[in-house]
Parts: structure tokens; C-alpha cells; sequence
């Protein structure tokens, strides 16, 4: 037979498929995967459910219905000042990941370097490649995750085409400073590059601290390619809603790459976000203040075991140092062990990384009920003890 596709030939199954078998062939309780215990608001799902049965069932507008794009600019503009033109500047998709290989494939080229921030989230580098890019990557070193003059002056160079920038970062729960952002400008605009920034956690950013897009940045609108995530701001990640926005002439292409991936997305589900998208700032307040929550009861059970916790001013995660619980081994082992024995289970930073990878930090998700998590804490506490 015939040879595949190398990048995928020699690809192995994702952690996450990997801890979530482990997981239930132990009956653990899994902090692996990012995805809220509830179900999502009642109002979104009601309005999905009643564009369902007297909506239109066929196929929408291939860019994605006119209520749910105007909804989105209006939220760009109520949130970070951005006047959009709805009809040429908003793309919805299905799913923040189509949402990358969409701007991927559009953007990059055969031998193109991309920049890319590691740890980082697992479909990059395979996107990149198979689109025929090289990855450029700057690892973030726990406990801060931070980024430095020095580590950019290695990874940019005459070849860049692009950034792919995460900020919020999973899986570090990394917000950039506005220092850091500013001097990613500055190289990229030396670079003459463009940015995708995969900004799906906006909304989960905690301790006062506010989201800045990297497309508000100064001269930074024209290079930038933005992507949220529906899923994430309304806790509905099995709808896969992927929104993108960008000046028009930089979202053509985009969009032409969307026609040809899967064309179109379910209309009541976007007729649902575009209700979710008109929420009035308590929603996004308070999604912010009960993610932050469980973040600190999670933090603080782990302190009372004498387990160190890194930075973590956003996302679902947050990370542990390994050695500080006494285990003797990787990051793999550690999960594999904690999901085997103490019937927990995370996932092993190593697998976010593409090269030198970080092995002394397993990442924990801390989007569930607070009952889930006492649970959780208590395994861990009778194990280690």
C-alpha cells in the first residue's frame, strides 16, 4: 500500500482521548478536559430549541446568518470599542478550531515560519505543518509563564508569515501584560506579519484584570485575524460556534477557505448565540466571577496539601508543580498514576509542547461544580497523605 499523509501518519491518538479512556476505565473524576459540569444557560438552549422547530432548517448563509454576525459586532463594539462592518467582517464557523484551519490555510504557505507560544494548544503545530508552514516556537517557563525581548528575537526571523497568539493561554491560564502584547506588536510589525489570535477565553480573565485583544493594539487591526468562541463564553462547548472577525480584505481569504471546510454551521444554534451575544455585562461579569471561584477552591485545596500552583490569571486551568507532591517521575507518569491510584485524572503538560518540552507541570481544569471539585481534592488528599 501506498504511503498517507506523513503528518498524520505518524501522529499519535490526542492526551485528552488518551486520559478520558484511562479515566472511565478507573471510574476517576476527570479535570482532564476543559468543559463546564452544567449545561449551559436555559435561555440560549430554549431559543436554540425554537429556531429548531419553527426556524429555517436548511442550509444558512454560508458566512453565517445575518442576526448572529451583527450580534457579533455589536459585541466588539460594546466590549473593545471596534466599529465592524457585519457584512465583510465577521465569519462564523463551526467551532473556534475550524475557525484556525481556516485562517491556517488562508494565510500560510509552503515554507512560511509561524511563531508560535508553547505550552500551547495541541492542533496547532499539525495545522501549521499540514499547511505546509514551520513552526517557530518560544516556550514560557513556569511558575509566571514569562515572555521576554530575547525569546522573540530567536523565533522571528525573515521568514515569518504569522504569530499564532493565545490569550488567554491555554493551557498555562496565562493573560499577556499589555507589555508583552505591545512588544509581539513590535516584532510583528517589523516582521511585516499577520496575527491569528485565538482569543476564546476573553471572557474568562480574572483578579480585575481586562481582556485586550490584540487587534485593538495600534496598527495591529489590518495584520489581525480574531477568533472566539461561543462555546467558551456561554458554557455550550458541544455546539462548536465559531466566530472571526478582521478587516475585510484579510478575512476574504478566510472566508474562502471556510467555504470549501464545512460551508456552513447549524442556523439555530447561531440563532441562539446571537441572543447570547446581546447578554447583558452581568452575564460576562458573573461567568468571570464563578470561573474565578472555582479557581480559587481548587487553588486552595491544592495549598493545603503543600501542592505549589503556578500563575493563572484566565482560563479553565490551572497547573501544578509535580515535584511538590512528592512523585518521583514525569508529567506523564504523574497523570497516569494519579488517574490509576488516586482516581483523578489531569492532563501532562508535555503534551502542549513541540519541542523541549515541560515536564514538572500537570494541568488541572476547574470548570466544574464545587461539589465535583471537593471530591476531586479529597481523592487527592487521602492518596498523598
Amino acid at each position: 500500500m501506498r504511503a498517507v499523509n506523513p503528518i498524520y501518519d505518524r501522529m499519535g491518538t490526542t492526551i485528552f482521548q488518551a486520559m478520558n479512556d484511562l479515566a472511565r476505565q478507573h471510574d476517576a473524576i476527570n479535570l482532564g478536559q476543559g468543559f463546564p459540569d452544567d449545561n449551559g444557560p436555559q435561555d440560549l438552549r430554549q431559543a436554540a430549541a425554537d429556531a429548531l422547530m419553527n426556524g429555517w432548517n436548511q442550509y444558512p448563509p454560508m458566512t453565517g446568518i445575518p442576526e448572529v454576525r451583527q450580534a457579533l459586532a455589536r459585541h466588539e463594539k460594546r466590549f473593545y470599542g471596534l466599529d465592524l462592518d457585519w457584512t465583510a467582517e465577521t465569519l462564523i464557523t463551526s467551532g473556534a478550531t475550524e475557525a484556525l484551519i481556516c485562517a491556517i490555510l488562508s494565510l500560510i504557505d509552503t515554507g512560511d515560519e509561524v511563531v508560535m507560544f508553547q505550552p500551547m494548544y495541541d492542533a496547532y503545530v499539525p495545522m501549521v505543518q499540514r499547511a505546509g508552514g514551520v513552526p517557530r516556537i518560544v516556550t514560557l517557563r513556569p511558575p509566571q509563564w514569562t515572555l521576554n525581548r530575547d525569546d522573540l528575537a530567536r523565533a522571528f526571523g525573515p521568514k515569518t508569515k504569522a504569530v499564532i497568539l493565545n490569550n488567554p493561554l491555554n493551557p498555562t491560564g496565562k493573560v499577556f501584560s499589555p507589555a508583552e502584547l505591545a512588544l509581539i506588536a513590535e516584532f510583528v510589525e517589523a516582521s511585516d506579519a499577520y496575527v491569528i489570535s485565538d482569543e476564546v477565553y476573553e471572557h474568562l480573565v480574572y483578579d480585575g484584570l481586562r481582556h485586550v485583544p490584540f487587534n485593538t493594539l495600534p496598527g495591529m487591526f489590518e495584520r489581525t485575524v480574531k477568533i472566539s468562541s461561543a462555546g467558551k463564553m456561554f458554557s455550550l462547548t458541544g455546539w462548536k460556534i465559531g466566530l472571526i472577525t478582521g478587516q475585510a480584505d484579510l478575512l476574504a481569504p478566510v472566508i474562502k477557505a471556510h467555504q470549501f471546510l464545512t460551508f456552513t454551521t447549524p442556523p439555530n444554534l447561531q440563532a441562539a448565540v446571537a441572543v447570547g451575544l446581546d447578554k447583558e455585562d452581568g452575564y460576562f461579569d458573573g461567568l468571570a466571577q464563578r470561573m474565578q471561584a472555582g479557581r480559587d477552591h481548587l487553588v486552595a485545596g491544592f495549598r493545603r496539601m503543600g501542592i505549589a500552583t503556578h500563575d493563572c490569571a484566565g482560563t479553565y486551568f490551572v497547573n501544578i508543580d509535580i515535584g511538590s507532591t512528592g512523585f518521583n517521575g514525569d508529567d506523564v507518569a504523574f497523570c497516569r498514576h494519579l488517574t490509576e491510584e488516586a482516581r483523578v485524572t489531569a492532563i501532562p503538560v508535555s503534551a502542549f509542547c513541540h519541542e523541549t518540552p515541560i515536564t514538572d507541570t500537570a494541568r488541572f481544569c476547574f470548570c466544574k461544580s464545587t461539589a465535583t471539585l471537593d471530591a476531586a481534592l479529597d481523592r487527592m488528599e487521602r492518596h498523598f497523605r
